[in-house]
């Protein structure tokens, strides 16, 4: 993994949905490489002040239902 790839998907890192192996190659190079362990730390500190200052919003069911039924249509095409 290159820095580039590091910022590229570090907003999957920082939502947790990183399968295991990205994962462990994000950590990885965040460990050996100064800079990017900064802007990680920047950009998890943004999501933060963020996340805490916007009020939460929930969607509405019917909303979600629709999601879920997509979501769950799309995953048994492959």
């Amino acid at each position: 993994m290159v820095c580039d790839d590091v910022k590229r998907i570090a907003y999957f890192f920082l939502d947790e949905t990183l399968g295991p192996d990205k994962r462990r190659q994000f950590i990885d190079h965040v460990k050996r490489c100064p800079p990017c362990e900064s802007w990680v730390a920047v950009m998890k500190r943004l999501r933060i002040f963020v996340r805490n200052r916007l009020p939460r919003v929930v969607a509405p069911g019917d909303l979600r239902a629709r999601i879920s039924r997509t979501v769950a249509q799309a995953g048994g095409r492959h």
